[in-house]
């Protein structure tokens, strides 16, 4: 029985270890990736996985989340604000122009990189968002708690 429960101790050991390796060879590659930027004036299509959601139409209800209203703000300072919120919340914008950001978010453990995509629809006062997984399946739901946050922290008074 002792021999047996050495085995397995030693079995689980080798399976952590590797789980390990691969956790950290995915968050290393997801280093390397892009955010996919608009496609056709929108914010690209999440994949056929559960670790990206997006307010853009067209999303299935698990992908979907809500844009971001600014009615009764001015347009450039709910692009400042939205900006601001992203920062706040440990995000490293990369790409910033008149209708579109893209910024990063990196796990602490294993350093995974996440892209945050905004678009600017200005007529209609919203800000499209998309948070998505560059490596991976599943994100236990990360990427739609960070939109979450994103849409509270906007919702609320940012201080400068």
């Amino acid at each position: 029985m002792k021999k047996l429960s050495r085995v397995l101790v030693a079995v689980v050991a080798v399976i952590a270890a590797a789980l390990l390796v691969r956790c950290s060879m995915l968050g290393h590659s997801s280093k390397s990736g892009q955010p996919p930027g608009l496609v056709s004036g929108t914010l690209a299509p999440c994949p056929d996985k559960p670790n990206c959601v997006s307010s853009e139409a067209g999303e299935d209800a698990d992908h979907q989340i809500a844009p971001l209203d600014y009615s009764g703000t001015d347009t450039r300072e709910a692009w400042s604000k939205i900006q601001q919120v992203i920062k706040g919340l440990g995000g490293e914008v990369a790409i910033v122009n008149d209708e579109y950001i893209a910024a990063t978010f990196s796990s602490s453990l294993f350093k995974f990189v996440d892209d945050v995509e905004c678009r600017l629809d200005a007529p209609q006062n919203r800000i499209h968002i998309r948070s998505a997984s560059r490596v991976g399946h599943s994100d236990l739901g990360v990427n739609r708690k960070r939109a979450d946050a994103i849409t509270r922290s906007f919702g609320e008074d940012v201080v400068e």
